[in-house]
């Protein structure tokens, strides 16, 4: 067979989007890789899919298992609805019947050597006769038990690799580090490693994340990547790197449609910068990253909401109550909503969510309802901080205006953010309780705007069925922020209730 230039391309698709980012491209034409990691990581998965992706080129595929029946392989096709063709051959490398005979068992001649040698034969044999250009072999682990030595393990894998070089083949073999007789013989031999982890947190679904620890004369995205197994196969969200993304856009003042509102900002919001919004429970957070992003909507622009912490048809209710019919806006096209999970989903399966929705989608204004669910989603916080700070200076560099909300521990007085980012947003919008005449009331001041002026006052505001409305600055009130102030003047600027 002549795989004559058929195969033009220096690399061999993986057929999985995410992971051939990762590799720059795909795997080295004519080389020997090591896909590692403990039964259930999805190896088999990723193994089929690559074979997948050459016989849809029409490329002349091999699968060599010694754990798993052809049958049983099939079946694993076929819950992820993959049919497997002609040109995807597979071999389920089986002990001579002699070796299996009860007097072989007992007698002399029956060895180690002879079970590898065996093996070995048989599997150079199917290669002579399929003649494929990508090869899987699964597993090393029963090479390893046979080989029963570091030193003639190491030199079975050097004479299969060099057997494959004969024809081109890039050969994927699988291990899946389940023997006793663990050492890094593959490693120094192989071209690349590629290594898959899975993470069991305390509550929810499991966490699977992908590493490149070698890939000679290439360079790779390092570091650990999320993956999620589906029907259909594996999704790899490569981990986000906002220094790659560029983006031209015109920097505009976005209004709230709320005049005072504006003027604490001095003007609105810019785009390409990103708000947090910081406050006790029930201060209203959400309710004014929906302003903003309603106010988009109403200017023919394009916006996401990222909802982790309240059910949708609850948030739906709540906002018709007060004068925003989400329902009506998701009607119009120029909103999504999407329900997150922050058990269920990993933080680089979200970055790519909001990825798509700004780069497929045109999203303009993107809003993050909490930090506090996002954070669930994170091993720990220093984490949230990285994972937050390239969101952010990916959606800044995309033009999109991002508005982020973070609930504090605590009602009144000094309180405490589970997590601190304030350093990474552009604006910090500051929300409050303070007790003043008898009642609770609620404060909204300004602490920080990078991108332009702002007022340093601090205004009073009420939610009601007609919305928010925002009082005149408490300029006669000293002590609102420490939430029991101090009345210094004539005349009250506090909004009167209403009804009367």
């Amino acid at each position: 067979m002549t795989t004559s230039n058929v195969f033009n391309s220096v690399k061999a698709s993986t057929g999985i989007e995410g992971l051939d980012d990762i590799l720059a491209g795909g795997l080295s034409r004519g080389h020997v890789f090591l896909l590692e990691g403990e039964p259930g990581t999805g190896k088999t998965t990723i193994a089929l899919q690559f074979l997948l992706a050459g016989a849809l080129a029409g490329e002349r595929s091999l699968y060599i298992t010694l754990s798993e029946t052809e049958r049983e392989l099939r079946q694993g096709a076929a819950s992820h609805g993959w049919e497997l063709d002609n040109n995807i051959e597979i071999f389920e490398l089986t002990p001579p019947e002699s070796l299996l005979d009860a007097e072989h068992q007992q007698s002399l001649l029956y060895s180690s050597d002879l079970e590898l040698g065996e093996a070995t034969k048989q599997i150079f044999e199917v290669v002579e006769r399929f003649k494929p250009t990508r090869v899987i072999l699964d597993s090393l682990s029963e090479i390893r038990l046979l080989a029963q030595s570091s030193l003639r393990y190491r030199r079975q894998i050097l004479a299969i690799k060099h057997y494959f070089s004969r024809y081109e083949a890039t050969v994927l073999l699988l291990d899946d580090l389940t023997t006793e007789l663990l050492d890094k013989t593959v490693h120094s031999v192989a071209h690349g490693v590629i290594r898959l982890e899975e993470l069991t947190p305390n509550y929810g679904a499991e966490r699977r994340r992908v590493r490149v620890i070698k890939y000679r004369g290439q360079k790779y995205r390092g570091g650990y990547h999320d993956f999620t197994i589906l029907a259909g196969g594996v999704q790899v969200f490569p981990r986000l790197i906002a220094a790659e993304h560029r983006g031209e856009y015109a920097r505009v003042q976005m209004k709230s449609g709320i005049a005072e509102m504006d003027a604490l900002l001095g003007g609105g919001i810019e785009t390409g910068s990103s708000t947090l919004i910081l406050g006790p429970a029930g201060t209203g957070k959400s309710l004014i990253s929906m302003i903003f992003a309603t106010a988009a909507v109403a200017r023919g622009e394009k916006a996401a909401l990222f909802v982790f912490d309240e059910e949708l048809g609850l948030l739906f209710e709540r906002m018709k109550n007060i004068g925003i019919d989400l329902k009506a806006l998701l009607d119009t096209g120029n909103l999504l909503i999407e329900q997150v999970d922050a058990a269920e989903l990993t933080p680089g399966e979200f970055s790519h969510r909001v990825r798509r929705a700004v780069d497929e989608g045109q999203i303009s204004t993107v809003v993050i309802d909490s930090l506090n669910g996002y954070q669930a989603a994170m091993p720990e916080e220093n984490a949230l901080v990285l994972h937050m700070h390239e969101l952010l200076l990916y959606l800044n560099r995309k033009g999109a205006a991002t508005f982020m909300t973070v609930a504090q521990h605590g009602l009144v007085g000094d309180m405490m953010a589970p997590v601190d980012i304030t350093y990474l947003a552009d604006t910090v919008i500051l929300l409050r309780y303070f007790e003043a005449l008898g009642k609770v009331r609620r404060a909204i001041s300004i602490i920080k705007k990078r991108t332009g002026s702002h007022e340093s006052t601090i205004r009073e505001y009420r939610i009601s069925a007609q919305g928010m409305t925002i009082g005149e600055p408490l300029e006669t009130f000293q002590g609102v922020l420490r939430g029991v102030p101090t009345y210094l003047g004539a005349s009250s600027p506090l909004l009167k209730d209403e009804g009367l």
